[in-house]
C-alpha cells in the first residue's frame, strides 16, 4: 500500500513513497528541526557508475521545481527531471542486509550494485 498523495496543483505526481520511507522521512524532518521552507528534493544527476545518480535530500526550493506533499511532507522535483523519475517508488528497507532508501524505477535500463546509480 502506498502513502496518499495530495498535490498543490492538480497535476500528476510522478514519485511514489511506501509507508516506511514516510515514517522514515517524518522522523528525519523532526530529528533535523526542519523549517517550512524545506521539502524534500527528489531528483537526478550525471554520474555513478551506471550514468545516473538519484538525489534524495532536504533543500530549498529552487527555480524550474515543481511542489508535492505526501502525507504533510513537502516535495522538490524539478519538472525536467519527471522523464526518468515518473512512475518511481520510494521505499525505505531496515533490515540485516539493507537499510536506506531504495528506488523502485521502472523507467531505468540498468541499475548498478550501489542501488543509487542507473541507466534510462
Amino acid at each position: 500500500m502506498e502513502a496518499t498523495v495530495q498535490s498543490n496543483t492538480n497535476t500528476f505526481v510522478p514519485v511514489t513513497f511506501t509507508p516506511g520511507a514516510v515514517k522514515e522521512l517524518k522522523k528525519l524532518i523532526e530529528q533535523k528541526e526542519l523549517t517550512e521552507e524545506f521539502g524534500l528534493r527528489v531528483g537526478v544527476e550525471g554520474g555513478g557508475c551506471s550514468g545516473m545518480n538519484y538525489v534524495l535530500g532536504f533543500d530549498k526550493k529552487k527555480e524550474g521545481d515543481e511542489i508535492f506533499f505526501v502525507e504533510g511532507i513537502q516535495i522538490f522535483l524539478n519538472k525536467a527531471h519527471n522523464l526518468y523519475l515518473v512512475g518511481m517508488q520510494v521505499d525505505w528497507q531496515d533490515g540485516l542486509n539493507a537499510r536506506g532508501f531504495i528506488f523502485n524505477n521502472p523507467n531505468a535500463t540498468s541499475t548498478c550494485g550501489c542501488g543509487s546509480s542507473f541507466s534510462a
